[in-house]
């Protein structure tokens, strides 16, 4: 987490738009501000797309990134940009970011229902994909389309919960991801957990607040991408 901007989408997914001030903008057009509700690349979803308003104009932000700890809101090409000090409005793209939110959900939900450790994943805002190390499993889509249906219709509720770096090193289990690990140094680290014991990981992405507000759910194609890997593609239907 940048001491620099206050991260305000971690603690309310659902914030659309803030008030903030402008500390820097470089040379590419990316531009650093106190506080934001624009959730940066990161653990496989993209960065969110919006706008900043002010005095300046209207500056098209075409995605967020974190770069050498600070988040840049990095403006399409030819943008008007505010300078430092200037107030701006900051407004996500709503339905884009509604829809990253069901589907990086919806994967919690598949990991949930696939016994196995995660090699890598990619969230999208139409599909999303997980890549397992299934071992000697096996997956049957209809089987997962049906597993994970349930799971939205029971309509379970979401909550966060933070522990320390030494409590997650007490119960290595929670980390389901085999090449990544969640982030560390800040003291501590934010567990996303789904219902009673449906599932329970780190995560520092934007979720909904209950299953139920994903929609229906279609497991894709499911790909051989080596001796055990399989990737399991997963779309919402609407």
């Amino acid at each position: 987490m940048t001491d620099k901007t206050t991260e305000l989408f971690r603690d309310d997914a659902y914030l659309q738009d803030c008030e903030a001030t402008v500390i820097s903008v470089n040379e590419r057009g990316g531009i650093l501000l106190d506080q934001t509700v624009f959730y940066y690349t990161g653990g496989g979803q993209p960065g969110d797309t919006g706008t900043l308003e002010g005095a300046h104009g209207t500056t098209r932000i075409g995605t967020t990134i974190k770069a050498d700890g600070d988040i840049l809101h990095v403006a399409e090409e030819g943008q008007p940009l505010p300078a430092p000090g200037d107030k701006v409005q900051g407004v996500i793209d709503w339905e884009r970011r509604h829809r990253l939110m069901r589907m990086h959900t919806s994967m919690h939900l598949l990991c949930a229902i696939v016994p196995c450790g995660v090699t890598g994943g990619q969230v999208g805002p139409e599909k999303s994909r997980l890549d397992f190390d299934i071992g000697e499993h096996s997956l049957d889509k209809e089987e997962l389309t049906a597993a994970l249906n349930k799971l939205v219709d029971e309509n379970h509720p979401l909550e966060a919960i933070w522990i320390t770096d030494d409590e997650l090193d007490a119960k290595p289990d929670l980390v389901r991801t085999m090449s990544v690990q969640p982030p560390r140094g800040v003291g501590k680290i934010r567990l996303v957990k789904i219902g009673d014991a449906v599932d329970l990981q780190p995560c520092g992405g934007t979720h909904v607040a209950s299953t139920g507000e994903i929609g229906p759910l279609r497991i894709g194609k499911i790909e051989n991408k080596g001796a055990k890997n399989r990737r399991v593609n997963i779309h919402l239907e609407g």
